[in-house]
């Protein structure tokens, strides 16, 4: 057997292996509202039936039907969604199906293979395969006045249809590391990650059936910070406050249009996306050490988050 048969064979035997393992936790969904029937993909992740879906899957709706590839069937309901994450969590009522392994995104590569796993075009229990194309993407979201981007958004060129939305993009190892959620065109598909963050998300829907989100009244845009700056704090990049709200917990905390966050919490800022990150609902009301450069000087404050309304 040549190499290039070899090569080809060790491929298809990954594929087929996640397939055989993610499969049997896809359900194809079927989602009726007000605005008509739609379709699309969830992910079973624990043994008492909750699963993990796209947002925009189920809009408007509290519940439908959800197929297996054995030809299970049943009716679910959704227990909570998150439109500035486009992530649902959903309940099934039938017993046995497998749930899927979830994995983290923060630990894939550009060129790291990867398989999607959904029902495009009404398709239940298809499989395509790709590559990781790009990483530490963005994707605006909005729920209603709100705009939010989802940070660290997966790229990749495994195919992507209609109907994958909420499918599972999983590894080599067939943990699911994303949430199939856009087809941005042609050769190009994107997925929201499954890490920490998620994690977070997924528990607050479980628990509340929302999630609750910190506000510290800031825009920024990121900035190059000079040389003698980098050396001294150890990184590169910084937030420039270019508006601060008045009376917001980051008004209140001395914070002022012109500052550079480098830190919050401990965590380097590097930008928007690192303060979302710590805007979610376990950082209200408690106090969040940030640092600035202020004319050349490192000044230390203490804001305290409020709910964003």
């Amino acid at each position: 057997m040549d190499p290039e048969t070899d090569a080809l064979d060790a491929y298809s035997r990954v594929v087929s292996g996640v397939a055989a393992t993610v499969l049997p936790s896809v359900a194809s969904l079927t989602v009726r509202s007000s605005r008509g029937e739609g379709a699309g993909s969830g992910v079973v992740y624990t043994a008492d039936g909750f699963v993990l879906t796209s947002a925009h899957v189920v809009a408007g709706a509290d519940g439908g039907t959800a197929e297996f590839t054995n030809g299970t069937a049943g009716r679910f309901d959704v227990v909570g969604a998150d439109p500035l994450a486009d992530l649902a969590v959903l309940r099934i009522h039938e017993a046995g199906v497998p749930p899927a392994t979830l994995g983290n995104a923060d630990e894939l590569r550009i060129g790291q293979l990867v398989v999607a796993v959904g029902s495009p075009l009404g398709l239940a229990g298809s499989v395509t395969a790709g590559v990781v194309s790009a990483l530490g993407r963005s994707l605006p979201v909005r729920d209603g006045r709100h705009v939010r981007l989802i940070d660290d958004v997966v790229q990749t060129d495994a195919a992507l249809n209609p109907g994958n939305s909420g499918g599972a993009l999983a590894d080599s190892t067939g943990k699911v590391v994303g949430i199939n959620t856009a087809v941005a065109g042609i050769g190009l598909g994107l997925a929201v990650p499954v890490n920490g963050t998620t994690r977070l998300i997924m528990s607050e829907l479980m628990s509340t059936g929302k999630v609750r989100r910190a506000w510290l009244g800031v825009a920024g845009t990121p900035v190059t910070l000079a040389q003698p700056v980098a050396e001294r704090t150890g990184q590169r990049k910084g937030l420039r406050l270019v508006e601060v709200v008045p009376g917001s917990p980051a008004g209140q905390a001395g914070l002022y249009v012109g500052d550079v966050m480098l830190t919050a919490g401990g965590r380097p800022i590097l930008g928007v996306q690192d303060v979302q990150r710590l805007m979610l609902g376990p950082a209200i009301g408690r106090r969040l050490q940030i640092t600035v450069l202020r004319k050349a000087a490192l000044v230390d404050v203490v804001a305290v988050p409020e709910p964003l309304q």
